[in-house]
């Protein structure tokens, strides 16, 4: 079973179309199953219809003419009740419904499994038989596994067909397919998608037509050309090494070169239209996938060389049509995972919003993108990437969406809404200049988050009064190696020097976890609970020793650096830590720097911290609430999973508990507390935190105005009486209606409607 589940998913994979992908599945699950029968019914959401969408052995005219309701016939029954149905005689089941003409009447076992993908229900899979027969335990589980194994795989064919508009049942005026990622940066952005691939990567080449075809057919076979010599060169160079078996293998690489082989088969399709990577990439992964599919694992193995081989040119074919690119005035940039570089060769004046298949909230993508305010969603597992370049797309950053080809209604309502934050934006302004203060005058320190340079100037332009964290990590992860002491001396005086005399809160090196440095690379199973934060640098003191040196360094003369220790689960880290610290202040005021001890904090993220607040306030100068990876780690949530992103709660119960506990043990040793994650920027939830008692909210530039208009609208003692009564909720839902219920009594509305596009 294992063995057929994995030829029929690499099938499915490579289909062109869902189309091709449905019939597929009907085909191999019927001749696996040795069934009469094999039918795909495929849920509408724009009908709330089970749309027939494939079948072998059923009447293939009724294809994509008919659907039934969820209280129709035994495939609603299994949809309905989203389990399967196994019956010896299907006619006489109550929910049976005979459809004319389609060929059901001989066919007495049924047996209906549902396809279910992320808990969305995509359809049912049935298969039946002219017996008067049960289907074996072994059968249903077997249907069953084929549902549940291919339901992603489906869900990605329908996103593909509905995009590049082969799907005509399913896809309506009214609808528009949407991918699910994670909000990395909130904003709507809409204009068209760019994409950008990676380097010689067969997989994601687009197709496009090309009008020069003779160009396209030279640059090919200047490219196999260049391959051949490299090849040729290789084999002469290793000719003494290699004996005369093994040296024959450059024989076989240059005859897959040649011509008369896969050249022609690319020069086809060249010749037909297709640009010479398109071409390139569809011939080598047709052979490639043969290959993969061959029983002896000699022979499964060329398909190692072949990639190979492909790749080689594919480099080729890039360096040689490698131009300036001419992006669109509102470009959305689509890549599997960005990179610095390539945010840097578009103009910010065009760039309108970010879309990466791969990356979490603290990735390298999105921290850049909060830099440069951009909209991003980032972690689209189903990525179509091929399908998506020059497509019509909106960045829903608020809700980690993405719209393709959205109809008219639907853009209509996204570009109000954007229109409304660029007004918004525009009224607030006033506000930069202003502190942040309750309707009564108490004032609330709004502090900034920064890791890159971007970041400063966004920062006064929207008036912070501080920093709450520094990534240290940005500077770092922008390198090939580690960053010397002098280079970060210089880094750190910049920042310090750009908010004085305001406090410059600077968070310690935390690589591990999603954070991870080319050049110090950490293979972990679970880097989440592993070797990351605090853990690295104790670790390697050489790594903290400079880094605190260079802190010291650049904090002479200005006075306003903080110190602050990632992911602390211990008293004996803090101790360990303050005593590098210590020992490093000394080695600087030796050197002939005057630059005093700063203060030094710990960042309240795990929940071993949260029971500890109480002794670590006692020995720490100050705590800061990192509530990013605190939920993640309450609620056992990776923040960077799509799947389960939905069950990230930041106003949760528990993670409010968690809040108003750190504050009260922090309060009782009469330090301060911060929050510094991305909950301290979202004006729905500002009143709460300040209500709770945080002592300073932390958060993006872009989010300062608006929490300060938010907070303009309670007293304090309005802000006191909140957090009373959101405390006792029970789930996140009902914290949430409580909040917005406050705002919209405020006339706040505008800031409900930042959320939800639906």
């Amino acid at each position: 079973m294992l063995e057929l589940l994995r030829r029929l998913i690499q099938d499915v994979n490579d289909a062109d179309s869902l189309e091709d992908a449905l019939n597929l599945i009907v085909a191999q699950v019927r001749a696996a199953m040795r069934t009469d029968v094999c039918t795909i019914y495929l849920h509408d959401k724009a009908s709330q219809k089970l749309i027939f969408r494939a079948t072998e052995g059923l009447n293939s005219d009724k294809v994509g003419q008919f659907g039934l309701g969820f209280d129709e016939g035994l495939v609603g029954w299994v949809a309905t009740r989203e389990e399967p149905l196994n019956l010896d005689n299907a006619i006489a089941h109550p929910q049976f419904q005979l459809v004319d003409g389609l060929g059901e009447e001989p066919f007495n076992a049924f047996l209906g499994a549902p396809i279910i993908h992320q808990r969305d229900l995509l359809g049912v899979l049935v298969v039946q038989q002219g017996d008067h027969r049960r289907f074996s335990e072994d059968e249903e589980a077997f249907l069953v596994t084929v549902s549940a194994q291919l339901a992603g795989v489906i869900a990605h064919a329908e996103l593909a067909g509905a995009i590049g508009q082969t799907v005509s049942v399913t896809t309506t005026g009214d609808t528009a397919a949407r991918l699910s990622g994670v909000a990395a940066c909130a904003g709507i952005g809409i204009g068209t998608a760019a994409w950008i691939s990676p380097v010689a990567d067969l997989q994601t080449v687009p197709s496009r037509k090309v009008d020069d075809r003779v160009a396209e057919l030279r640059a090919f076979r200047d490219a196999l050309a260049s391959v051949r010599s490299d090849i040729q060169q290789v084999a002469d160079n290793l000719k003494s090494e290699l004996g005369p078996e093994d040296h024959a293998l450059f024989g076989v690489y240059l005859s897959i070169l040649d011509d008369s082989v896969l050249g022609s088969e690319v020069a086809a399709l060249i010749k037909a239209g297709e640009w010479a990577q398109g071409a390139l990439s569809q011939v080598m992964l047709r052979h490639i996938r043969h290959f993969e599919r061959l029983d002896h694992s000699y022979l499964r193995e060329r398909a190692v060389d072949v990639r190979d081989l492909g790749t080689r040119v594919l480099s080729y074919l890039q360096d040689a049509s490698r131009q300036e690119v001419d992006y669109p005035a509102s470009t959305v940039l689509v890549a599997e995972e960005l990179t610095a570089a390539t945010l840097g060769e578009i103009p910010r004046d065009r760039l309108a919003g970010i879309v990466s298949m791969r990356g979490s909230a603290n990735s390298h993508t999105a921290i850049l993108a909060r830099a440069m305010g951009i909209p991003a969603v980032v972690g689209v597992e189903d990525l179509p990437l091929k399908r998506l370049p020059d497509q019509r797309l909106v960045v829903d950053g608020y809700n980690g969406r993405v719209y393709v080809n959205p109809h008219s209604d639907l853009l209509a309502r996204f570009e109000a809404l954007l229109a409304e934050d660029e007004a918004l934006f525009e009224e607030l302004a006033p506000l930069a200049s202003q502190p942040a203060q309750t309707s009564d005058g108490k004032i609330i320190p709004l502090w900034v988050n920064t890791g890159v340079a971007a970041d400063v100037q966004r920062a006064r332009e929207f008036g912070a009064e501080g920093v709450g964290l520094y990534r240290t990590e940005v500077s770092f992860l922008l390198r090939d190696r580690f960053p010397s002491e002098e280079e970060q001396r210089q880094l750190y005086r910049e920042q310090l020097a750009a908010f004085h005399p305001a406090p410059v809160t600077m968070r310690t090196l935390d690589i591990g976890g999603d954070k991870a440095l080319p050049y110090f690379p950490i293979e972990e199973s679970n880097p989440f609970l592993g070797w990351r934060g605090i853990r690295v640098t104790l670790d390697h003191p050489e790594i903290f020793l400079t880094q605190v040196r260079a802190m010291l360094k650049a904090n002479e003369g200005l006075g306003n650096l903080r110190i602050l220790l990632p992911m602390v689960t211990a008293i004996d880290e803090l101790r360990s830590a303050r005593a590098l610290i210590g020992r490093c202040h000394d080695e600087v005021l030796s050197e002939g720097f005057t630059a005093p001890l700063p203060d030094i904090g710990v960042m309240i993220e795990v929940p071993a911290a949260v029971y500890l607040a109480g002794p670590l306030a006692q020995e720490a100068d100050f705590l800061s609430v990192g509530s990013n990876d605190l939920t993640q780690y309450l609620l056992a949530v990776d923040r960077g999973n799509a799947r389960v992103a939905a069950l990230y709660q930041a106003l949760h119960p528990a993670v409010l508990a968690a809040f108003a506990h750190i504050i009260k043990a922090a309060h009782g040793e009469n330090k301060s507390v911060s929050i510094c994650g991305e909950l301290a920027g979202d004006p729905r939830a500002a009143p709460l935190l300040v209500g709770m008692g945080f002592d300073q909210l932390s958060m993006n530039a872009g989010s300062l105005s608006l929490v300060k208009r938010v907070l303009s609208a309670f007293s304090a003692a309005e802000l006191a009486d909140l957090m009373a009564t959101l405390l006792p909720l029970r789930s996140a839902q009902e914290v949430m209606a409580a909040l917005d219920a406050a705002l919209s009594q405020r006339g706040l509305d505008i800031f409900l409607r930042r959320r939800g596009d639906e």
